[in-house]
């Protein structure tokens, strides 16, 4: 009798409290909104439904085009006119004023080829925010560059152990390729899934069905709901792409510490090394390299004195341009990162007559990271990315399938979300 007495005692101190709130991740969002790319807005509204789930300590607006605060403010009072509605199935729902008091602006330029440059109201803030006493890491999400992240470590390295990054790599990682080189050079032990491919399965249809088909959801389930379901339809005529809400379903439905198992936000493989090749020299198609890997192209030129910050030349691929900086000794160093596979050509524009003009090419090829390669980077611990299993492939997207596999569950999740805007 007294040995099922101390078991019961023992079954009721273990088990959570009916009624216990879980615990909720302390996050920061990173979002290049009203950037390049409106999918941005689509995937804050998705956030702000899903706030009750977070702990928001900041939402920075570090965009590479023109969106600055103010698209997030404008998001937050559409959210602030569709809370009546929310509040009563979301208890935990942040007001509006509570969410407009932690929107920061960050970087609004790519960091120089060292990968850092001045501190930015947004990389402030992650340092502050990282600084505060917690048991609980600091979820950093990033939909766009990774400069503020970059900032903040240079300024405060000891924070690196309180962060949880989440970056929406594959084409912000060619944006980012300064920053990203210094967080790999200096900080091989920071907790970082390095998504390239993977957040691709949110926005690609697969075994859906006409209900939850991205070209039709919006018109089955988001128009006509209140404000942001209004406002949704303004981009994208309302075909969801929202290419960086991964990183949020990730916290929504898995176990985040454990990127390796299944969640709505895809599951990884850990990155023992990142890609890079360095070129002292024009390339050609025979020059093959990772896609997603760094390309370095180190090429000769006149010694102009020390390095500047300045740029030097712009390497032109796809229609796109990337700085290149002079770095001392005749030296001149471009960087630049394939977000496909494929062969890619290039040209060089620039003041100084000896690289004015130069062209090449070079191929891309997958999986990422690809074949181990003296110049790759040093070892990394706890950085995590795309899993390279060809099962997992969604066309020429890998580990896409980890995400698509739970399509149809996570958007029902959400249709229940805008149901809530649909009551009278």
């Amino acid at each position: 009798m007294i040995k099922s007495v101390q078991i019961l005692l023992l079954l009721l101190l273990t088990m959570p409290l009916l009624g216990q709130d879980k615990v909720r991740p302390r996050v920061i969002v990173s979002t290049d909104i009203g950037g390049t790319d409106d999918d941005d807005f689509q995937s804050m509204i998705h956030y702000l439904m899903y706030a009750d789930h977070f702990e928001t300590e900041g939402l920075i607006s570090s965009p590479y085009g023109e969106g600055r605060t103010k698209d997030l403010l404008h998001i937050i009072n559409l959210y602030e006119k569709d809370y009546p509605r929310l509040k009563p199935h979301a208890k935990e729902l942040p007001e509006a004023d509570a969410l407009r008091a932690v929107v920061k602006q960050g970087a609004t330029e790519r960091a120089p080829a060292r990968g850092w440059s001045s501190p930015s109201e947004g990389s402030d803030w992650i340092i502050e925010c990282a600084k505060r006493k917690s048991q609980q890491p600091l979820w950093v999400l990033v939909w766009g560059g990774i400069e503020d992240v970059a900032q903040a470590l240079h300024d405060a390295p000891e924070i690196a152990p309180k962060l949880r990054v989440y970056w929406i790599g594959g084409p912000n990682k060619k944006w980012g390729a300064d920053a990203y080189h210094y967080l790999a050079s200096n900080f091989p032990n920071l907790w970082f899934i390095e998504a390239n491919a993977t957040y691709r399965g949110w926005f690609t249809d697969h075994q859906t069905g006409k209900t939850f088909g991205n070209s039709n959801y919006y018109e089955k389930h988001i128009k006509g709901h209140g404000a942001m379901g209004r406002d949704f339809g303004n981009y994208y005529q309302g075909v969801i792409k929202m290419g960086d809400t991964p990183s949020v379903a990730y916290l929504l439905h898995g176990n985040p510490e454990k990127p390796q198992e299944a969640s709505w936000g895809g599951s990884f493989v850990p990155l023992p090394y990142s890609s890079r090749r360095m070129f002292g020299r024009a390339t050609t198609l025979a020059d093959q390299v990772p896609v997603f890997g760094l390309i370095e192209w180190v090429l000769p030129g006149p010694d102009k004195g020390p390095a500047t910050e300045e740029p030097a030349l712009w390497l032109e691929v796809s229609g796109q341009q990337f700085e290149g900086y002079y770095e001392g000794k005749g030296r001149y160093r471009v960087r630049f990162v394939p977000k496909s596979a494929g062969k890619w050509s290039y040209r060089i524009s620039s003041p100084i007559k000896e690289l004015d003009g130069l062209q090449g090419q070079f191929t891309s090829v997958d999986p990422w990271p690809g074949e181990r390669h003296q110049q790759d980077f040093a070892p990394l611990n706890g950085w995590w990315s795309d899993n390279p299993d060809p099962k997992l492939f969604v066309g020429p997207h890998q580990g896409a399938r980890t995400i698509t596999r739970w399509q149809q569950d996570f958007l029902n999740d959400w249709a229940k979300r805008w149901a809530w805007l649909a009551e009278k």
